[in-house]
């Protein structure tokens, strides 16, 4: 109870300047009332809870699942199994991801009523999919060679800046319809649930692995899974097109 009082705590504190910001804008900007407060102060409960049950969760739950799994995967040996977990881990996460949907219909939408795709539902709803199937790929792909660089001991900032170099080219080569969309496709990817499982992923596989220092080496698989996606979206439009 006391941990839970604490963490509650915590999150309240977190609250605290956005609720600051919307009273400050509402009561001195714009001079009027918050509206419907008895829905306001009951919604912002509800956030203050369920953000603080989230985090707890993440403490007990994902967090030491995922460092497990990397601990039983660096002891099994098996590069193999490793890697077809990291992908299907990327893949799997994301492809469900409920900000990905969204984004891929509008896109999908946008590209109908602009020429680009024919208007019917079935052409909209491939187009969605395939978009989907990209992102998804991609960061599957991401976390395989974030996993393939924690076990060989690569510095991360030299693939990351390859990365980005890859990300100008192909914003030079895409049709200009694709980039905007490709550039937000590597914002949505990284869901509430891809994140702590990844980020567990990358420390306890840099923890179980001799040499490897999990503050230079564990962390990182989430740029690359932010990263490979603006590549492969922009490659898809150009296939499109």
């Amino acid at each position: 109870m006391r941990h839970f009082s604490k963490a509650l705590t915590e999150s309240i504190r977190d609250l605290l300047p956005i609720v600051v910001v919307i009273a400050f804008f509402q009561l001195l900007v714009f001079k009027q009332p918050l509206p419907d407060q008895g829905k306001l102060l009951f919604g912002t409960l509800q956030v203050v809870i369920g953000l603080t049950l989230f985090i707890q969760g993440l403490k007990m739950g994902l967090f030491p699942i995922g460092e497990s799994m990397a601990h039983d995967f660096a002891s099994k040996g098996s590069i193999l199994w490793l890697t077809l977990f990291a992908f299907a881990l990327g893949f799997g996460t994301t492809v469900a991801e409920p900000a990905l949907i969204a984004i891929a219909d509008e896109a999908a939408r946008v590209a109908a009523n602009g020429g680009m795709i024919d208007t019917s539902l079935p052409a909209r709803q491939t187009y969605a999919d395939g978009l989907r199937l990209t992102v998804a790929i991609s960061v599957g792909l991401a976390i395989v060679i974030g996993v393939i660089r924690i076990i060989k001991g690569w510095p991360v900032q030299y693939l990351i800046m390859g990365g980005y170099g890859g990300v100008v080219l192909m914003t030079t080569l895409a049709p200009p319809e694709i980039i905007g969309i490709a550039y937000d496709s590597g914002g949505v990817t990284t869901s509430t649930i891809t994140v702590p499982l990844v980020t567990a992923l990358g420390v306890g596989l840099a923890s179980s692995i001799r040499g490897r220092n999990p503050m230079t080496d564990g962390f990182g698989l989430i740029a690359f899974a932010s990263l490979t996606p603006m590549i492969f979206v922009m490659g898809y439009g150009m296939l499109l097109q």
